[in-house]
């Protein structure tokens, strides 16, 4: 039941659709995973919404948005909502994360083993 005159609770709905605007997504992709590395171009500006404040903030230094979430304590449908707007206002960008290395041809393996049993 709701409290029309007390605080809203963190998690609540209502406080979720106010910071998103009712947004549910972005309106063009973003192509953002729970991966994706977040890092702001500046600090904070003046006058911003204090979810995007608190994200320029954290994104200082490069974060996966699963790791925004966590620290913001939001879901990750709404931060990717935020990061969507941040984004097409250029005050953030995103990149994926280093792709792990690719292990070598098994015949090369094969050679360099053989080539060292040689020696």
């Amino acid at each position: 039941m709701s409290n029309p005159g007390g605080d809203w609770e963190d998690g609540t709905p209502e406080r979720l659709y106010v910071i998103t605007g009712g947004r549910s997504g972005d309106l063009e992709p973003s192509h953002l995973d729970l991966v994706t590395l977040i890092i702001a171009k500046s600090g904070p500006r003046p006058g911003m919404q204090p979810e995007h404040a608190a994200i320029m903030r954290l994104c200082s230094s490069p974060l996966s948005l699963a790791e925004i979430s966590a620290y913001l304590g939001l879901p990750v449908s709404v931060v990717t909502v935020l990061l969507g707007d941040l984004l097409a206002a250029g005050h953030v960008l995103s990149r994926p994360p280093v792709a792990p290395a690719k292990l070598p041809d098994l015949a090369l393996i094969e050679a360099v083993i053989d080539g060292l049993r040689k020696l």
